[in-house]
């Protein structure tokens, strides 16, 4: 007798809808269990036979994956946009998990790769080094803005540090007395303090979260 059972799982970020059919397409359990590691491996390891597990490509596919691989036969993460199937009737997650477990038992599902663990890190990381520069060169082209709209020259990277600023608006910064205060004053070409204007501070101006160095925080 063929111990397969194929698990349907409609996944959450709360909690995961579950479908179990055996080998005959017979729906031998339904359940609703919470998104928790510990819950999901229990739910696991109480199942006996060979193993298929199959959800939908999503926020915590990869996670998923990783955490129920090692103790199923197979899983399968399947393209939701290329499951025509699961568009058509009824569609809420108890009835999602059910054909996720028949068309995982029919092999209709079209998977999409996951591998190992360091490849997810890696993948993450590269995701991450793209919106860091993303942001960043969003937040110097403001910056920028900003000065050409006091029509100020802000050619090269000069304006993004506080000796920059001084040559480009004719001020140089002198270190303040006070240790406490880390906005510097500023001296005029005669050598004069002056309260700095606020073009000298364009992170205020933009309204960024951001410190510039020489910058007051």
């Amino acid at each position: 007798m063929d111990s397969k059972k194929y698990i349907g799982m409609d996944v959450h970020q709360a909690s995961i809808s579950v479908a179990v059919r055996d080998a005959t397409g017979k729906l031998v359990m339904e359940c609703i269990i919470e998104t928790k590691t510990a819950t999901i491996l229990e739910f696991i390891q109480g199942l006996q036979g060979s193993l298929w597990v199959a959800f939908e490509e999503g926020t915590s596919a990869a996670w998923l994956y990783d955490l129920v691989k090692p103790h199923v036969a197979h899983v399968v993460v399947c393209d939701p946009r290329k499951n025509a199937l699961l568009k058509a009737g009824t569609k809420n997650d108890r009835v999602d998990a059910q054909k996720l477990s028949d068309l995982l038992r029919a092999g209709l599902l079209t998977p999409v790769y996951h591998g190992e663990c360091g490849v997810r890190t890696l993948r993450e990381l590269g995701r991450s080094y793209l919106t860091i520069t993303k942001d960043l060169t969003r937040v110097m082209n403001r910056l920028k803005a900003l000065y050409r709209s006091w029509a100020i020259r802000c050619a090269g990277q000069k304006v993004y540090s506080s000796a920059g600023v001084g040559q480009i608006t004719g001020t140089r910064p002198m270190p303040r007395s006070s240790p406490r205060s880390s906005c510097p004053l500023w001296l005029d070409r005669h050598g004069q303090s002056t309260v700095p204007h606020p073009a000298h501070y364009p992170a205020w101006n933009a309204g960024l979260e951001i410190v510039l160095p020489g910058f007051c925080n």
